[in-house]
């Protein structure tokens, strides 16, 4: 394996979570002046949606209703979730535009212990395809199939009547070229070990006449060890730790339709690159905790790096719903600009979201007719429950 093929492949890594319409520029540690300095980290699939519902809102999640898919978006919510019990599988396609062998597949569910605790769990894969390596003379040398998962584990309890607080635990495999070699170094697989830890507050009201609630949501995912592909120690990539805030306001107009609206805001707590590359030798902590002040170009490079997403939802009891989201990144970050839409479908315990992405700019874009598919199974509390009369 030559050491070109090898970072093609850690480029095709790399973009998986972005539309590719930046590049790597030169940086200088005055007002950047609209020149791209993307923030790229290790095993970005962290950052795919894995949820078809979110999908067609924007990628909005953190302060939607709690569902299967919370692990992902915001696991404090589960306490809040109207189902005891709740599974969600999902596939999606990825990068469609460039290659078709390449898409995430994930599983997810949660069980509530009783009314203010809830466990949850994750099983997340995401597969680059087949690659063809081949040597300094251009001979091939074999094929190989990258591929990364992630196994999540979570715990979610209520604090008071409104508010929640929940935790993950993850185990995190990258297997990009394991058992090749680049200029005599020897590639392996690379793991991380990371945690999130999440805040939620939902809270029934009145609009007026006409009943609702609204939530607030707040979650920082991915805060993990550096991972390597090789055995030095030098290197070493940040994982994708993130911080996300967001608010959502449902309205219920009647026994038949209700409306909610969504939005959040994103953030990447890892180093901005810059000229030295001494980004790459900071420490976790120092990277979280300097991520908010390092860009190089000062203050205005750091609104940059926020990651905008709204996202609305109707449904017609509780039974069809319909959905449409737009995602904005700046365009010096990674330049994703997408509408999203989709539907979503109930029928008793079973269910299923289909999201579709519309991205906004003129070029050719690798994020174009991405599509998402969810299976969804909701079981209420007890068998006595469901036998309860009901007042219809």
């Amino acid at each position: 394996m030559n050491l070109e093929s090898f970072k093609n492949l850690l480029f095709v890594s790399i973009c998986v979570a972005s539309s590719l319409s930046a590049a790597s520029q030169s940086i200088s540690t005055n007002e950047l002046d609209g020149r791209i300095n993307t923030i790229n980290t290790a095993v970005p699939f962290l950052r795919i949606d894995p949820d078809a519902r979110s999908g067609a809102m924007g990628d909005v999640g953190i302060a939607i209703s709690g569902d299967a898919n919370a692990i992902y978006w915001n696991t404090a919510k589960i306490p809040f979730a109207e189902k005891n019990t709740a599974l969600s599988v999902t596939y999606t396609p990825w990068l469609k535009e460039l290659v078709n062998d390449i898409f995430l597949a994930d599983i997810s569910a949660y069980k509530k212990l009783d009314d203010n605790q809830a466990i949850t769990a994750s099983l997340r894969y995401f597969s680059l395809g087949s690659i063809t390596f081949t040597n300094i003379s251009g001979n091939v040398i074999g094929n190989f199939n990258p591929r990364e998962f992630t196994f999540t584990g979570g715990y979610a309890r209520k604090i008071t009547e409104n508010f929640s607080t929940g935790i993950n635990l993850s185990y995190i495999y990258s297997n990009l070229a394991a058992g090749q070699s680049v200029s005599g170094i020897s590639i392996k697989a690379g793991t991380a070990a990371a945690a999130d830890i999440s805040f939620f507050y939902h809270k029934d009201t009145k609009f007026g006449n006409t009943k609702g609630d609204y939530n607030i949501g707040l979650t920082i995912s991915n805060i993990g060890n550096k991972i390597t592909y090789t055995q030095s120690a030098e290197n070493k990539d940040f994982i994708p730790t993130n911080m996300g805030l967001g608010s959502g306001v449902n309205f219920k107009f009647d026994d038949y339709n209700s409306l909610m609206f969504a939005g959040e805001v994103n953030k990447l707590l890892v180093p901005t690159p810059d000229s030295a590359g001494l980004f790459r030798t900071k420490s976790v902590p120092s990277g979280i905790l300097g991520s908010f002040s390092d860009a190089p170009g000062g203050g205005k490079e750091e609104f940059h790096e926020l990651m905008f997403s709204v996202g609305s939802e109707y449904w017609y009891r509780n039974q069809f719903a319909v959905r449409a989201g737009y995602f904005n990144e700046h365009s010096t970050k990674g330049n994703r600009k997408y509408i999203t839409a989709g539907v979503g479908i109930k029928y008793n315990v079973f269910g299923l979201n289909f999201s579709y992405l519309i991205p906004t700019s003129n070029q050719k874009n690798p994020l174009d007719n991405t599509l998402r598919f969810s299976l969804l199974f909701e079981f209420d509390k007890t068998k006595s429950a469901k036998s309860a009369p009901t007042s219809e």
